[in-house]
């Protein structure tokens, strides 16, 4: 196992509008699931919008509304050319678009990683049901069909197999999931390893988190990520770690292909944090510190379950590593693209 550095600037969350203050804040103290946005969103033109269109489904950019059968639809954006296609997976409850901004005010969008990835190979992302961003004007809804919450993370890798199935997007796929994003990709690697050309676990949710915490912590935690405490719009996208949990755990072989995982090496939940009063009162020190160790260590044992994984634990970033340092995730995927097109070995 292998680790890799690189530092850039400190993530500083953006944004004035009071609920997404306090999104942000909470933002910080979420760090393993990927639930709560870092800021407002926004849509570069021609990228991320509400505008549904009907373009080739291979080439140029799109943003439409996929037909998956049984009356539902799932919402796709594709840009860029080039194989393999990469497919990002957003984190519990984020819309597209979450990956196409930055947390820092002093980043331009246009360096986000969606819009960068389409300078390296085709890039698609897309909206699970249940997912929103906030922007200034208040929660946007998921442009996907609604289905009944709470979901779990097979019927998420079922969703990702149907759309891309009929989206007409060529794999195989190298698949870029953030936080419970991460667990979809490995359901979906073990489900339909065919398909998968590479991964990319950006601070993904691990089943073995819960070993280091007890019953009452790990309960918390569940809580800290419930759509009521994030303040979420009905209908939010929900899942239980009882029945996500088991799925990674039935997961008996991982894809053979070039695979990078991401781990976040900034822990938001400070004394600061705490003292805030921004955060439920079952989050104290002692969870804090709990939750931490029990992190760290649950990234270690996932990045151990893929042999010829290359471990970057030096981020420079808390749990969106995405929005605070796109570069570092963009270099990921750069490198597995290279591998899969033979262009270069994996670092060791």
């Amino acid at each position: 196992m292998n680790s890799s550095s690189v530092r850039s600037v400190l993530w500083a969350p953006r944004g004035q509008h009071r609920h997404a203050a306090v999104v942000s804040v909470l933002a910080t103290a979420i760090v393993l699931v990927g639930c709560g946005s870092p800021g407002p969103a926004s849509s570069p033109p021609g990228r991320v919008s509400d505008t549904t269109t009907t373009v080739s489904a291979t080439s140029g950019d799109f943003a439409r509304s996929i037909d998956i059968g049984k009356g539902r639809t799932i919402y796709m954006t594709c840009s860029g050319s080039g194989s393999p296609t990469i497919v990002l997976v957003s984190g519990l409850g984020e819309r597209a678009d979450n990956w196409t901004m930055t947390s820092d005010p002093n980043t331009a969008d246009p360096n986000a990683v969606y819009q960068q990835a389409a300078r390296i190979s085709r890039v698609c992302a897309y909206d699970r049901p249940g997912t929103a961003s906030m922007t200034e004007a208040g929660w946007q809804a998921s442009r996907s069909s609604p289905v009944p919450q709470p979901t779990t993370g097979t019927s998420a890798a079922n969703d990702l197999h149907a759309m891309l199935s009929a989206s007409g997007e060529s794999g195989p796929y190298v698949l870029v999931g953030h936080s419970y994003g991460g667990d979809i990709i490995r359901l979906y690697a073990a489900a339909y390893p065919d398909s998968v050309a590479g991964l990319v676990l950006e601070d993904a949710l691990s089943e073995d988190l819960p070993k280091r915490l007890t019953p009452d912590q790990t309960a918390n935690l569940e809580k800290l990520n419930s759509p009521t405490v994030q303040g979420r719009p009905p209908g939010a996208e929900t899942f239980e770690f009882g029945a996500v949990f088991p799925e990674l755990r039935a997961i008996s072989t991982v894809p053979n292909v070039p695979t990078i995982v991401l781990t976040a090496d900034q822990f938001p939940i400070t004394p600061e944090a705490i003292a805030s009063g921004q955060l439920p009162p079952f989050v104290d020190q002692a969870f804090a510190d709990a939750l931490w160790s029990a992190q760290l260590a649950a990234q270690d044992e996932l990045a151990a379950k893929f042999p010829a994984a290359i471990h970057i634990t030096k981020t420079n970033a808390h749990h969106y590593i995405h929005t605070e340092q796109p570069q570092v995730v963009l270099d990921a995927i750069s490198q597995v693209v290279d591998q899969v097109r033979g262009r270069t070995r994996p670092t060791r």
